[in-house]
């Protein structure tokens, strides 16, 4: 699937204000009457992340607040590629080897590379089921997942304007923005996952 373009993903946030309004209450559990084709595909993909879902994590997520899902709403409308097989983990290491190719179109003063780079990473996967379903049963709740807009707008909203600035030539701004998007990697694990591998069964 082609990467988005800027244009594409402005008309997707519009999108996803509409659909937002038109399913919160129901996250798309209920049916949906919407002329537009794309309100319609969006539909579609929740509702297979839903009917992935145990029944206990179902009933969670029905019980978020219409702000948080539409929060939930406006990030995956802004991403154009699912898939049926990768997990979340799976997705993190597509994330970090698009972060390391970014900088390396910085450090050999490519911009086509590095913006190319930056957008797939700005429209990452979303791994098969969503993102909830590998957050834990006690991140489903309307205060830690409202986090997850910050943090989508401090890596991927920088990201596309890396891709801005690299597309522009000016590498050095580029460069700068490596950090805020580093940053707000690590403020995400923080809260969602923790250091790798750590085990809370061991002496």
């Amino acid at each position: 699937m082609s990467i988005i373009s800027l244009s594409a993903l402005r008309y997707i946030r519009k999108l996803s204000l509409s659909v937002t309004l038109a399913v919160s209450s129901q996250l798309l559990v209920q049916p949906v009457h919407a002329a537009d084709p794309g309100v319609e595909d969006l539909k579609e993909v929740l509702q297979s992340q839903v009917a992935l879902m145990k029944p206990e994590l179902q009933e969670k997520v029905k019980g978020l607040s219409t702000d948080t899902k539409m929060i939930l709403m406006s990030i995956l409308a802004m991403h154009n590629r699912y898939s049926d097989r990768a997990t979340l983990r799976q997705v993190m290491t597509e994330i970090l080897a698009d972060f390391q190719s970014i900088l390396a179109g910085i450090m050999t003063d490519n911009p086509e590379h590095a913006a190319d780079a930056a957008r797939r990473l700005a429209n990452h996967r979303i791994p098969v089921g969503g993102l909830l379903p590998y957050l834990g049963m006690e991140n489903i709740n309307d205060e830690r997942l409202a986090t997850l807009e910050g943090f989508n707008s401090t890596v991927e909203g920088n990201a596309l304007k890396l891709a801005e600035a690299a597309d522009a030539g000016d590498m050095a701004k580029a460069a700068s923005l490596l950090t805020n998007i580093a940053t707000g990697c690590v403020a995400c694990h923080t809260v969602f996952r923790g250091q790798p591998g750590v085990s809370d069964l061991l002496r």
